[in-house]
């Protein structure tokens, strides 16, 4: 399943792609991936998922640019006693300028549900819903911090 979001940040390209840099050297997207995940367990749990587990390992590469575009590749692995309820997400996020103070943020995912037709049925029913709001809420984790604003104060496109 294919997942994916992106937001308009009122920053030049230059300036947020340093700032994605830093984010990353500093091992800062660990926390966003943390409050996204976080955020997609609890809306399970209101619809009654039972043993959830906790985000255990997020892999980021090193950020690759150029002049037009920048971009890093991140894995999101769950494990204990829920972990095969989860699937691994791998994810892009790209930034590409849009304007001399205009970035677009984006992230663009795929992951196979698990546990077979099972798995498929529940990700037509509540998963993707979740992993979709998983994304935005990283995104707008991301976005704020690249911004200093407030995690959502970007605008979705």
């Amino acid at each position: 399943m294919f997942v994916g979001d992106e937001m308009q940040l009122e920053i030049s390209f230059a300036v947020a792609r340093d700032r994605l840099r830093q984010l990353v050297e500093a091992g800062a997207l660990l926390g966003s991936s943390e409050d996204a995940y976080d955020h997609a367990t609890t809306g399970l749990h209101r619809v009654g998922v039972p043993g959830l587990s906790k985000l255990v390992r997020v892999q980021v590469r090193e950020l690759a640019w150029t002049d037009r575009s920048a971009g890093l590749a991140v894995r999101w692995e769950a494990t204990g006693p829920g972990g095969g309820l989860f699937p691994v997400l791998d994810a892009d996020i790209t930034m590409t300028p849009a304007g001399e103070q205009v970035t677009i943020l984006a992230v663009a995912g795929s992951y196979r549900p698990p546990l077979g037709t099972m798995g498929a049925a529940l990700d037509r029913a509540v998963l993707h819903r979740v992993a979709s709001a998983t994304i935005r809420v990283f995104l707008a984790q991301v976005a704020g911090r690249i911004t200093g604003q407030p995690a959502g104060s970007c605008r979705a496109r």
